[in-house]
């Protein structure tokens, strides 16, 4: 039996990006019956845990430049889903939140991107969660070296 070749790093690098952009396709899919994009459902997933994000926080979790966040935020203000106050900490510093109508939209949107998202066999959720989480601990630590 011959030895398996070694996985190369660009072969891991293709099998992320595919399976990134199929679960983006799979996901926007879903989220255009309810005229959401995946920008907003990623603001929208973090402010689902009520505790109010500054745009700092919530353009990191979203993956945006903060102009681009800004503009989607305001969007989101302008449909009664989100609302921004004061951090009541540092008085220079927004925290947004799901309104009432955010929390409910958010609500139906969870439940059918859960309906339509493809179920693993057991165990196989948690792993591949716990495999990415060690990648991107350890990719973050590697960049975190390059810039020393």
């Amino acid at each position: 039996m011959p030895t398996p070749t070694p996985r190369q790093p660009q072969d891991l690098a293709h099998l992320l990006t595919r399976a990134e952009r199929l679960a983006a396709r799979r996901l926007q899919s879903v989220l255009d019956a309810d005229g959401c994009s995946l920008d907003a459902w990623r603001v929208l997933a973090l402010l689902s845990d009520g505790e109010g994000h500054h745009m700092t926080a919530i353009a990191e979790a979203a993956f945006l430049p903060p102009p681009t966040l800004t503009k989607l935020v305001d969007h989101l203000v302008d449909q009664n889903f989100v609302h921004r106050r004061v951090d009541p900490l540092d008085r220079r510093r927004i925290l947004a939140y799901l309104t009432p109508r955010g929390q409910a939209y958010w609500r139906r949107l969870d439940r059918e991107v859960r309906a339509q998202w493809p179920v693993l066999s057991d165990g196989d959720d948690e792993l591949l969660r716990a495999l990415l989480g060690r990648l991107t601990d350890a990719l973050d630590g590697a960049s975190a070296d390059t810039t020393r």
